[in-house]
């Protein structure tokens, strides 16, 4: 049951370090439980006798800082962590980065169940909004990680597991409402045990913002529900979740000039010249998007030893995003040039396309657990099967003369991919506090995508053609050694790692030279001393990158933005955490990762003027959106029932493209946030009643935590090449504000 009492920095406490907790309490809240109410797969998930880099944060955590943003947001404080937001509130459209890795990056389940999606490999929080309401804890682990199921884990893993099914009855209402119309509100509900076997849960959320940026709103209503059967070692749950989401875009950002004339919520999305001239706004330039979870989990006891978790699932998805382009081919879109009043033909013209998904994802896991004596192993795999329908619609063109069927598509191509993975995974206890780790993954993709795009080839007259047929094979072992003793811990690990290239790579890539899989070392090394007054540790980390997609600059024969196999790159770095408790009603806990990220031997290529590209040798240059410097810090204070935080993030600077140029670059920011809030308990005939108010942005800090770039080139009068750069960002809200309230019955 949720305690609002919403101090954002408290999550710090638990991301500070995985052992902000007494050992004993941290390795319990990672292990598999076989309590009657709780049915989980959590085989891809670490102890503290796994020799990996991995942070618990704990409901508690999650409540406290659920004000309204999105998961992201709410994992921000964890360590190597970057946290965006498209609106510049938090609300909409969010994403993070995990030690620079982008979310196509980073493997996210939930009760062991992939979520990202198989194609593109993101994952899209917009689509399951107030999801943290109906979790019971999440683990994010760095680097490649255990193994896991879904796509590869290059910069890290997210592993969210929902509520467990509640013994007693209970009812919740809680809220917020703040700055820029921002609101969430949100009803749970639970039967409680019935019968001594079954159990009911639900959650109903509703979620908006008008956001930051101007028109960037977003309405979201999301849900929760499960049933849950328990009988001696048995236990079984169906559960659903997911939502709708429709927001205006606020995806193409603003360039420093454009915010220097209209300000820095100027959103340039929509933008169209009108018949008297005028500068106006296509008023449904929106993304609306609706996805359903469900998921069959079963949780068997087999003997003392012996545990079996195993799950079935299907994710239903279908949306599309309207938006208005402005002096387009007709032939392009599958239509007719006209010829006006005065007898003039017309090719080009304003129109408004719709470009729609359908996707249908599905299939199982499961694992056996063996835990006796000294050692604890698992096997486990998935498989799964999905089927991705994408097209587009043309609904309206200025002017045009002659009939337009809206039903009427303009391209459509089918994705299909197959997945399936095998692997066994074992610690075992050599004592005196040393502990040895392996971990053996094998995993298969055939990959499918057939069709036409909605890019217009000028070497064939005709929508570009998409055949694609890729497999892959992948052997991913994992090694470590681990050393507990006391307030000690100590590891080293050695890991591989593959990931196949996206849907992009293809569709936006030549035949001729498809991308090839990369390949990752990593390399893990830490030590921790936690006692019950403080808690000091480091985790070193180097990977290498064999082969690893990045843009160069270079574009495809259809004027796509290609994205090549690079032979070397790396991440190397230090993530420091710490945390302090003197006194009960008082703690600190601060964070810090120093990295460095390069591309070895990087070539830029830019296009302009002339009819070639010119190239430019950059030697090592930083991978794009990697700051090499991240600090959290909280304090907090618990004082009975009043709860309050100050939290600080730091982010440094960041090269939006990987040649390294200053013109196209993220500056640092420091954000500090207030939270208050105070518990009520026993008033009124209620359980409790909690209110709160959170600061975002204190010290009204002007920043960009996102953006985009590029490069061109001009001739000069002596015709040698003169290059520019452009750039667009995310500007984040200043000074704003949420008030928080939650009632439990």
């Amino acid at each position: 049951m949720k305690k609002m009492n919403l101090p954002a920095a408290s999550l710090l406490c638990a991301a500070a370090c995985l052992q902000c907790q007494p050992l004993n309490a941290s390795e319990k809240a990672d292990t598999i439980t076989l309590n009657l109410d709780d049915v989980e797969v959590v085989a891809n998930r670490a102890s503290s006798k796994v020799p990996v880099a991995f942070t618990n944060v704990l409901k508690s955590d999650l409540e406290r800082n659920n004000t309204g943003r999105d998961i992201p947001y709410l994992l921000g404080m964890t360590p190597s962590v970057v946290a965006t937001s498209d609106a510049g509130g938090g609300m909409g459209y969010t994403s993070m980065r995990l030690r620079g890795s982008d979310n196509s990056r980073i493997n996210v389940t939930t009760n062991g169940i992939p979520l990202n999606d198989p194609e593109s490999h993101r994952l899209y929080w917009v689509n399951m909004p107030d999801l943290a309401s109906s979790l019971r804890d999440v683990q994010v682990q760095r680097g490649a990680g255990t193994s896991t199921n879904g796509a590869g884990a290059f910069g890290g893993s997210i592993n969210m597991i929902t509520d467990a099914p509640s013994e007693d009855a209970y009812a919740e209402l809680s809220g917020a409402y703040g700055s820029y119309n921002t609101n969430r509100e949100t009803l749970r509900l639970g039967s409680g045990l019935l019968g001594n076997h079954w159990s009911i849960d639900a959650r109903l959320s509703h979620m908006g913002s008008d956001g930051y940026i101007d028109r960037a709103w977003s309405k979201l209503w999301g849900y929760f529900g499960q049933i849950a059967y328990s009988n001696g070692g048995t236990n079984i749950r169906l559960l659903a979740f997911g939502g709708k989401e429709q927001t205006y875009m606020a995806w193409d950002y603003a360039s420093k000039e454009q915010m220097e004339q209209y300000g820095c919520r100027y959103n340039p999305c929509g933008e169209y010249t009108a018949d008297d001239g005028s500068t106006a706004y296509y008023p449904d330039q929106t993304d609306t998007f609706l996805q359903h979870h469900f998921q069959l989990l079963l949780s068997q006891r087999l003997s003392d030893a012996w545990h079996l978790s195993a799950g079935l699932f299907y994710t239903d998805d279908n949306g599309y995003y309207t938006q208005l382009k402005t002096n387009r081919k007709l032939v392009e879109y599958g239509l007719t040039p006209w010829e006006d009043a005065e007898g003039n033909l017309v090719k080009r013209s304003d129109l408004v396309r719709l470009k729609f998904n359908r996707n249908h994802f599905g299939g199982g896991v499961a694992s056996f657990n063996y835990r006796k004596g000294r050692t604890d192993a698992t096997i486990g795999g998935a498989v799964s099967q999905f089927r991705g329908n994408h097209f587009g619609q043309v609904q309206w063109v200025r002017n045009y003369v002659g009939p337009i069927n809206p039903d009427q598509e303009y391209y459509r191509n089918v994705g299909e991919k197959f997945d399936a993975n095998i692997y066994a995974r074992a610690t075992f206890d050599f004592g005196a506090g040393f502990s040895a780790y392996g971990d053996l993954q094998y995993r298969h993709i055939h990959y499918t995508i057939y069709g036409c795009d909605d890019v217009w080839d000028s070497r064939i007259s005709a929508l570009a053609q998409v055949d694609v047929n890729q497999r892959w094979d992948f052997f991913n072992p994992k090694a470590g050694i681990n050393w507990t003793q006391g307030a000690h811990r100590a590891y080293f690990s050695w890991s591989v790692a593959h990931k196949e290239p996206v849907r992009d790579n293809f569709i936006e890539g030549d035949p001729s030279r498809y991308p090839s899989a990369e390949r990752l070392f990593d390399y893990e090394a830490g030590y921790f001393y936690n006692t019950r007054l403080f808690t000091v540790g480091a985790n070193f980390y180097f990977m290498d990158y064999k082969d690893q997609l990045v843009t160069t600059g270079e574009l495809s024969d259809t004027g796509n933005m290609l994205t090549v196999n690079v032979p070397d790159s790396y991440r190397m770095g230090a993530e420091l955490q710490g945390a302090l408790r003197p006194c009960s009603w008082f703690d600190w806990g601060i964070n810090a990762t120093l990295s460095r990220n390069r591309i070895k031997n990087f070539t830029e290529y830019i296009y302009g003027a002339g009819p070639d590209p010119i190239t430019i040798d950059c030697g090592d240059s930083p991978i794009s959106f990697s700051p090499s410097f991240i600090l959290n810090n909280a304090f907090n204070f618990h004082v009975k029932g009043l709860d309050a935080s100050l939290t600080s993030h730091y982010v440094s600077k960041q090269y939006m493209t990987n040649a390294g140029a200053d013109e196209a670059a993220l500056d640092a920011y420091f954000v500090t946030d207030l939270n208050v809030s105070y518990t009520f308990t026993k008033v009124l005939g209620l359980k409790s009643v909690a209110l709160g108010v959170t600061v975002y942005n204190l010290f009204n800090e002007k920043y960009f935590n996102n953006g985009y770039a590029g490069a061109g080139y001009s001739l000069g009068s002596d015709g040698k090449a003169e290059i520019y750069r452009y750039a667009g960002y995310a500007a984040q809200a200043p000074t704003n504000v949420m008030a928080t309230v939650n009632i439990k019955f």
